[in-house]
């Protein structure tokens, strides 16, 4: 654990990005890969920590993966191939990992057991765990599945009808993972849409699946072939450069190949919102992840309000969106994110109490936070969590802090931005 102290002092930012490989598509590249039957390539793979223990996973379950850079190379015999590990299947701080195995090993032929970091260690599993037992899944664990570790004995499945309580993209994609290998059509049906990358996957690999008006059918059995996957650029990671590019001084920064899928951008809604000074070019709409390059500049931002549907796409994106908000003309109220308090910490109570270290006029409710702004910020040291995003934030934030701002644990970045502080020092 390494602290970083940032002097930035209001640069102007200008130049180029390329951000890294999406970690969501990242992941699954190398799940789908395993499954199917075949040689699968990926390039553009997100070389970050939480990427890394997936691939360390499936090659514990005996399948061949070699890396070469950002490309990957999957070679597999399908499930049924897959070896008993030996190990525990360690999966780091990785939330979707952990969540989509469960559903892939449920289904699978073998035993497993999944264990990962201090902070998995408290993540609710249960939300996955309930409907794959519905599933007949036979998974036990801490506190009856509550919390890791958690051993999984796979065995053929039965289909279920299962309509999320909460937008979950984890949860839908461990029992559509599950359903591989269920006897019969599952439906999952999303009162909310969350994101949908799982399901292009799988089409992408040659299964059939139909989603229409939050209504997801999948029949089991169907076995996927070996393909090709280009992994676009993380709009989540390109959202801090974004909110760079809209607060510092004179500036205009260029990203190119970020993925636009539809469900991931409520991020550029909000800055839209906020009269971010943006244009966003699409490159190819068709693809199976589509891309494009956003050009942002310093703007006039004002507050808004987010909440509702819109949540879900914009959910990781939210502790870098309270940044911007403190230098926007009014009081953004951001609500109906519970969701924030299980991810990697309590990201409510995270941004609020570092945001106000900074100066911020912040405060925290049971489902999100209320910003005042402008409000000018100063230097400060920061507690990361051990958070990615947390520690991405403090660090934009020094872009327009009077002071220095010091990270007690910038290496916590690398879990999806391993170049993050090289690609910043860029632009300055």
């Amino acid at each position: 654990m390494a602290s970083k102290t940032l002097q930035f002092k209001k640069p102007s930012l200008k130049g180029t990005i390329t951000v890294p490989g999406d970690k969501s598509i990242s992941h699954r590249s190398v799940m789908f890969g395993a499954i199917a039957k075949g040689t699968t390539t990926v390039e553009g793979f997100l070389l970050g920590d939480d990427c890394l223990s997936t691939i360390d996973c499936f090659r514990k379950l005996g399948v061949d993966i070699t890396l070469d850079d950002t490309n990957v190379t999957i070679t597999s015999d399908g499930m049924d191939a897959w070896q008993e590990p030996t190990d525990i299947l360690y999966t780091g701080n990785s939330g979707t990992t952990t969540r989509l195995m469960l559903g892939l090993l449920a289904g699978s032929s073998v035993h497993a057991v999944l264990n990962g970091d201090a902070s998995i260690g408290k993540r609710p599993m249960k939300r996955v765990i309930n409907p794959l037992r519905d599933m007949n899944a036979h998974i036990t664990g801490r506190a009856d599945g509550q919390y890791t570790p958690l051993a999984v004995q796979g065995k053929i499945l039965t289909p279920i009808d299962y309509t999320m309580p909460v937008a979950s993209a984890q949860v839908k994609s461990a029992i559509l993972l599950a359903a591989l290998n269920a006897d019969g059509t599952t439906i999952v049906r999303e009162q909310e849409p969350s994101r949908d990358h799982t399901e292009r996957m799988l089409r992408q690999f040659g299964a059939d699946i139909t989603s229409k008006d939050g209504v997801i059918t999948f029949r089991g059995g169907q076995k996927l072939t070996a393909t090709h996957v280009s992994v676009p650029g993380d709009i989540s990671s390109a959202a801090f450069f974004l909110v760079a590019g809209a607060l510092a001084n004179e500036s205009e920064i260029t990203l190119h190949n970020v993925g636009l899928n539809p469900t991931r951008t409520g991020i550029i809604e909000a800055l839209e919102a906020m009269g971010a000074n943006m244009t966003i070019t699409i490159d190819d709409e068709a693809a199976a992840e589509p891309t494009g390059t956003i050009v942002v500049k310093t703007s006039n931002l004002k507050a808004t309000t987010i909440g509702g549907a819109v949540i879900p796409r914009l959910i990781d994106e939210i502790p870098i969106i309270a940044l911007l908000a403190t230098q926007a003309q009014g009081k953004t109220i951001i609500k109906d994110a519970e969701e924030l308090k299980v991810k990697e910490t309590n990201r409510i109570d995270a941004v609020v109490d570092e945001l106000t270290k900074l100066g911020a006029n912040i405060t925290a409710t049971e489902d999100g936070m209320i910003i005042e702004g402008p409000t000018p910020l100063h230097g400060a040291t920061l507690h990361t969590y051990g958070d990615h995003r947390i520690g991405m934030m403090g660090a934009i934030a020094a872009l327009i802090t009077d002071g220095d701002v010091t990270l007690d644990d910038a290496d916590c970045i690398a879990v999806s931005y391993p170049t993050f502080f090289d690609d910043l020092s860029t632009l300055q």
